[in-house]
């Protein structure tokens, strides 16, 4: 939840009346806090109570006007919250003036709501009030936030599909164009490698045929020797 402003940041400058509710008196002539005091309660617890009847989520504690404090009770706070330090209270308690002042403040924020769910709406947001915090020394800070409305969570989730989609598309087409050139190396290297075998057979057998001498056999070279020596006696006449 996110800070929205400080002192008055809904704007224009506040004018109460020096008594307010807490001060008028009721149809039996005694005002709420009279009520509470004639029952032994102090001017102080009888006016918390009186502010809890008047807001209703209303704590008393002081809170740090840092980020990191104003977050932290933020996260506390359900849309009607309003914390007000001790030492404010008990201002608020005993000077009508200061608890006009401070309640102006804090009406202010919960007047302001409908205008700011109509302004965020305008900008499909939604306006989610926090509270008011009154702080130590004197300063109010109104805390809210606003969040997107459904239809633009709709919106946003369908554009994040489709990039998630077409992304995938193509990380899945990139995969496939990387196992097709993967498969066309192999490919190519596979012909290589048969391309380089052949030849090297090929090398190899004609180195081993340029080995052989040829060279008859003995029994072909006697019956060869026989014959050439039939013919030449033959032909001296030695043989009829």
């Amino acid at each position: 939840m996110s800070i929205f402003g400080v002192n008055g940041a809904l704007a224009g400058a506040y004018q109460y009346a020096v008594s307010k509710d807490v001060n008028k008196a009721d149809t039996n002539g005694t005002n709420f806090i009279d009520k509470l005091q004639k029952t032994g309660t102090s001017k102080v617890d009888a006016y918390t109570e009186y502010l809890k009847s008047k807001y209703g989520n209303v704590r008393i504690q002081s809170v740090g006007k840092d980020q990191q404090s104003l977050d932290r009770i933020g996260k506390s706070m359900s849309g009607s919250d309003v914390v007000i330090a001790p030492n404010i209270v008990e201002q608020m308690a005993n000077d009508p003036e200061k608890a006009a002042y401070y309640e102006g403040k804090i009406d202010d924020f919960f007047n302001a709501t409908p205008m700011l769910t109509a302004s965020f709406a305008a900008k499909g947001l939604v306006y989610e009030p926090g509270g008011v915090v009154v702080h130590e020394d004197g300063s109010v800070t109104y805390i809210g936030g606003c969040s997107d409305s459904p239809e633009r969570v709709r919106e946003v989730n369908e554009i994040n599909k489709a990039k998630r989609e077409k992304e995938a598309a193509q990380r899945k087409a990139s995969l496939e164009r990387s196992h097709e050139a993967a498969e066309e190396r192999r490919r190519q290297i596979e012909i290589a490698y048969k391309k380089q075998t052949m030849a090297e057979a090929l090398a190899n057998r004609t180195m081993d045929i340029n080995m052989y001498t040829f060279t008859a056999m003995p029994e072909v070279m006697g019956s060869a020797i026989a014959a050439y020596e039939q013919n030449i006696m033959e032909a001296a006449g030695i043989l009829e």
